[in-house]
């Protein structure tokens, strides 16, 4: 019988192992038979537990035994690439066809991935054994193992066996963020019901507070926001509120700090977007606007009047001091009335400038 190079037989006689054959020529003796494996395959025996085929030391020397314990895995890369993944248990390979690694794996260490290359990670075939998480730039991440915490992560990609021990990250974001409150329904304290929408920026700075101290960080303190607002609105009038709306916002996140703080945020700018009033009051604040506004023409119209007296009270001495600025003024007031006539008739060639005097103004003609 012949054996090709990519092969090995066994000879049996009947159901006993006889011998291994290597790649040749070889006769068979009767009542016996040859069983062919391939040596690119693994090696699984057909007839013949691998324990006992391994008591020959020949084949033993063409063997390559591989035992995977429980929650491991192995890793098997041929010429450098990766052929597939080893459960456990006892696997066995012919040797010198090509060169075999076999890289042990412990499952029930999530974080043992770190000594493997990204490529070997990456590959399809460890797809059922590797769970992969990311941390975006602009987060932090905490790693949790068998809801314990381990670490915090920078920004990057982590890789984590899939195991008994479960790893995940929680991911915090540091950026600034902002906390709504709209509609927000609150009583000043002369009874006056009004609607606010407010809003608070905010950023973590300490991700192990937000993160494990505090359940659900934002909606808790977003209630302590409300309640502070609440209480600090509900304290001051209608008018005050309306004059110190620039100042309530940092006056309640100042107020919040030691809050924030037990919470790992910092707080930032904040401050009311709207004041939102009923119909029968916003009608009562639109009649206020109508009379201050018309007070304050009436004082401009009469400081107007006043400064127009004055003037022409000023005018008059001048021109009852000064002659000839009372005949210049006569003469202005005679060109204003002339633009406004379109003919006149004058008797007489001679002193028309007198006669027009006479025609103006009452008593100018006289000597």
């Amino acid at each position: 019988m012949r054996i090709l190079s990519h092969e090995r037989g066994l000879l049996y006689r009947g159901d006993l192992y006889k011998s291994l054959l290597m790649p040749g020529t070889h006769w068979v003796p009767p009542f016996c038979r040859v069983e062919t494996y391939r040596v690119d395959k693994a090696f699984s025996p057909q007839s013949t537990p691998l324990e006992i085929l391994l008591e020959d030391a020949a084949l033993a020397g063409q063997a390559e035994v591989i035992n995977v314990p429980d929650n491991h895995i192995a890793i098997h890369r041929e010429d450098g690439n990766v052929k597939d993944v080893l459960l456990p248990g006892k696997h066995c390979f012919w040797k010198g066809y090509t060169r075999r690694e076999f890289i042990q794996a412990d499952l029930s260490e999530p974080e043992g991935t770190a000594a493997l290359d990204r490529s070997i990670l990456a590959h399809s075939a460890l797809a059922g054994y590797i769970a992969a998480a990311a941390v975006e730039p602009h987060q932090k991440g905490l790693l949790v193992i068998d809801r314990a915490f381990v670490r915090i992560l920078e920004p990057g990609t982590y890789y984590f066996w899939k195991g008994p021990r479960r790893a995940e990250i929680l991911a915090m974001d540091m950026r600034q963020q902002q906390f709504e409150i709209t509609g927000q329904e609150i009583m000043s304290r002369d009874k006056v019901p009004l609607r606010l929408n407010f809003f608070c920026q905010y950023r973590i700075t300490d991700v192990m507070k937000a993160g494990f101290k505090i359940q659900d960080y934002d909606r808790q303190f977003h209630v302590i926001l409300q309640l502070a607002l609440r209480e600090y609105i509900g304290s001051l009038l209608f008018d005050d509120i309306m004059d110190k709306k620039e100042s309530i916002g940092p006056f309640v996140a100042q107020s919040l700090k030691p809050q924030a703080d037990a919470f790992g945020i910092e707080l930032g700018h904040s401050g009311i977007k709207d004041i939102i009033l009923p119909g029968e009051i916003r009608e009562i604040m639109n009649q206020v606007l109508v009379a201050e506004k018309k007070a304050q023409a009436n004082v401009i119209m009469r400081r107007e009047e006043t400064a127009s007296t004055r003037s022409l009270l000023n005018t008059a001495k001048l021109m009852e001091e000064n002659k000839v600025l009372m005949r210049l003024k006569e003469f202005e007031y005679i060109e204003r009335i002339s633009e406004k006539i379109n003919q006149i008739t004058l008797s007489g060639g001679n002193q028309i400038i007198d006669q027009l005097g006479q025609l103006f103004i009452p008593g100018s003609g006289e000597k």
